[in-house]
Order: C-alpha cells, then sequence, then structure tokens
C-alpha cells in the first residue's frame, strides 16, 4: 500500500511539472500579445494618471504667498541705461501675438532645417564610426548585468524620412509648467504678477524604421562558470512616432551665476510603436518570441517616460549669442604671417606647404641653408630690378 502511494506521489508530481512547464511555455513564451491599440491605450491612460496626479499634487501645495512673484535682488549698472520691465505681455504685444486667438502656424521652413540637419548627420555618420563606436561602448558599460556577454552591433539603420513639425502655437504657463487651463483669457497684470511664461507646443510625426540590431550571449554561471551559454539576437525598430513638443525657455539668474537654460518634454499623450525581432539559440532557435518583445517594449517605453515625458523634461545650458571675433567665419580667412587673404582651403594648403618645408629644412647642414638664403636674397634682388624696367614706373633716385 506504501508502494502504491509513493508512486501515485510520483506520478502526480511528475504530471504537475509537466503542466506547469507546458503552461510557461504556452502563455508566457508562446502566447498571443495584445494588439497594438489595446497597449498604447493602457499605457496612454496610465500616463495621464500619472501626469494628473503630479498637478493635484503641486496645486494642494500651493499658497498664495508662493502664487506672488519674488523679486531678485540684483546689482544695478551705474552706467547702463535700466529697461523697462520685461514681461510677458509687453513681450506678446510687441510681437502681435495673441495667445487667445492666434491660429497654429504651420513649421514648413523649419522642417527643412531640421531635414538637412538630419540628412549631414546621416551622411557623416556613413564615413565615421563614432557613432557605432559609442553605442557599443555604452551598450558595454558597467551596468550591463554579469550574466549577459560582449554586446556587438550587427545593424544600423538611421532610417531615410524625417520628422514633420506642425501646428505650433504659444501658450502661457505657470512657473511650474501648468497650462492656465481652458476658457481662462490672457491677463497681463497676471502674469507678471505670478511668474506666468510662455511655452511653444508643436505636433511631431515620423513614420520611419529606425534600427538597432545587437547580438550577444546569455551566460549561466551556476553551479560552475559557463554551465550554460545561450546565444540571442535581437534587433528594434521604431516605426512610428507621434506625440506633441514643448519648448519653453528659463532666463539666466546672474545671483546664481547659472545661464539661460531650454527646456523641452513630450506631453504624455503620444504614440511610439516599436518593431521588435528575436532570436534564441544555436541550433534548434526560436525566433520572435512575443513576451520578449513585449518585455523590451515595456523597457523602452519605461526609459523614455522617465526622461523626457511631463512632468519629466530635459534641461539644455544655451551658450552666450553675444558675438565675438573668435566665433568669426567668413569666405576669406586671413594669415597671420603674411598678412594676406586667401580662401580656407587654400590657407590650409599654404600652412601645410609651410610645415613640410619646415620638416626638410631640419635635416640640411649650416651651409646648405646660408647657400638657400643667399640664392633667395639673389632672386629677390633680380625680381626688384625687373620691376624697376617696367614701363611706366619711377626710375630710382
Amino acid at each position: 500500500m506504501s508502494r502504491l502511494s509513493f508512486t501515485q506521489g510520483l506520478v502526480v508530481g511528475q504530471l504537475s511539472v509537466v503542466l506547469i512547464l507546458a503552461a510557461f511555455i504556452k502563455f508566457f513564451i508562446f502566447g498571443d500579445p495584445p494588439s497594438s491599440d489595446v497597449t498604447a491605450s493602457l499605457r496612454a491612460t496610465e500616463r495621464r494618471s500619472r501626469t494628473l496626479a503630479h498637478k493635484q499634487s503641486l496645486l494642494s501645495l500651493r499658497s498664495p504667498s508662493q502664487r506672488r512673484s519674488q523679486q531678485l535682488k540684483r546689482k544695478k549698472s551705474n552706467v547702463l541705461r535700466n529697461p523697462p520691465a520685461l514681461t510677458i505681455g509687453s513681450i506678446l504685444s510687441k510681437t502681435f501675438y495673441n495667445v487667445d486667438s492666434h491660429q497654429p502656424e504651420s513649421l514648413d521652413w523649419f522642417n527643412v532645417l531640421i531635414a538637412q540637419t538630419i540628412a549631414q548627420f546621416r551622411s557623416d555618420a556613413q564615413h565615421d564610426d563614432a557613432i557605432l563606436s559609442s553605442l557599443t561602448k555604452a551598450l558595454n558599460g558597467t551596468s550591463r548585468p554579469d550574466f549577459v556577454d560582449d554586446i556587438r552591433v550587427t545593424e544600423l539603420s538611421l532610417g531615410e524620412d524625417f520628422p514633420i513639425l506642425s501646428n505650433c502655437r504659444i501658450i502661457p504657463v505657470d512657473e511650474d509648467g501648468l497650462t492656465l487651463g481652458n476658457g481662462i483669457r490672457f491677463d497681463a497684470a497676471a502674469a507678471a504678477r505670478d511668474g506666468t511664461r510662455l511655452q511653444a507646443r508643436m505636433d511631431i510625426d515620423l513614420s520611419d524604421m529606425l534600427t538597432l540590431a545587437v547580438e550577444t550571449k546569455l551566460l549561466l554561471n551556476y553551479p560552475k562558470r559557463l554551465s550554460a551559454v545561450l546565444p540571442v539576437a535581437l534587433a528594434v525598430s521604431v516605426v512610428r512616432f507621434s506625440g506633441t513638443l514643448s519648448i519653453s525657455f528659463i532666463p539666466s539668474n546672474p545671483s546664481q551665476s547659472t545661464p539661460t537654460m531650454m527646456t523641452f518634454s513630450f506631453l504624455d499623450d503620444y504614440r511610439l510603436d516599436f518593431s521588435i525581432r528575436s532570436l534564441l539559440g544555436s541550433r534548434s532557435r526560436l525566433q520572435d518570441v512575443p513576451k520578449i518583445a513585449q518585455l523590451v517594449e515595456a523597457r523602452l517605453h519605461r526609459w523614455f517616460d522617465e526622461r523626457a515625458v511631463e512632468p519629466r523634461f530635459q534641461e539644455i545650458a544655451l551658450p552666450s549669442l553675444w558675438p565675438r571675433k573668435k566665433n568669426t567665419r567668413g569666405p576669406d580667412d586671413t594669415i597671420a604671417d603674411g598678412g594676406l587673404s586667401v580662401g580656407r582651403s587654400k590657407g590650409k594648403d599654404i600652412v601645410r606647404d609651410l610645415r613640410d618645408d619646415t620638416v626638410r629644412r631640419k635635416g640640411t647642414t649650416v651651409d646648405e641653408r646660408h647657400r638657400d638664403i643667399a640664392s633667395l636674397r639673389h632672386r629677390n634682388t633680380l625680381k626688384d630690378s625687373s620691376m624697376l624696367d617696367i614701363p611706366g614706373s619711377l626710375a630710382s633716385s
């Protein structure tokens, strides 16, 4: 009887393991992922709830004293004439921009400039391995876990299309970046009192195929090092991105020696679609495992949300725009040696020739240098005498 009970327990245990393993393979590895529309809707709802919670927390912490703008104590100059106070209302009135009735603008000219910049970046990347080296170094950085072998980039595509920006509008926001609310008309006096600043919002849409493919190996170091090795190949492509980009400027603060800052972020209503391909194994390979695609996509969305989606934003310090001589560039560059004005490419050739001539002269003897100098003086004398024979020239006294 005991032997039968042990046999039954062994069978039940084996069946349980088999059922659990079969359920894991069916639902975790080969389970059908939800549709992209459902996933995007769920992520948008989650982001929207997070943004609303952040706004509610900001509104609850505010007090009437915090709404009043704080005047900075700055050292006034006795030479410069004190300009009138620069407020949001004065800027809008002098630029003839009405935030309540101005129609959104197209950015066709700006799209052309952005397209030229991206095209030049792609062209430079084709002739330079700097971006490939930077990606490889970033992927194999200190944050790489121990169970992941060296990561090798196998494919890199920067796309062929360009982002299209449109529907640009200027809206006033408070010091925390919150809009004034729908139906509330702009009040210049209240804006100057509450520290309101201007923010540019524009729609951005990109339909392209930006691809990054890598290869690595998953290492099993237990119970001993390299007990098992699983080759992994992964290709991630950005297929579509659409959202709203917000850009604003934070003025400099001389008392704290802070420069002018440009901040940008994306609203929580963006849409980001990926195409993820995977390949596991060396001989018996598993291709395009749905669960791996879901995990990678969720990780990429979380990475983007934590860096550039409101309430988080990116902050970039702007350089000084005051014109300086060292930053001046033009069609002609002056060579300090001869005081001649030549083209940039020609100047580089002359400098290179002078450098080569200096290197060659380092190997000559002292007598050869004296002979070169004498020969040069003789040629200059002949040149000066020949110039005196030109018709119409003045005779030497």
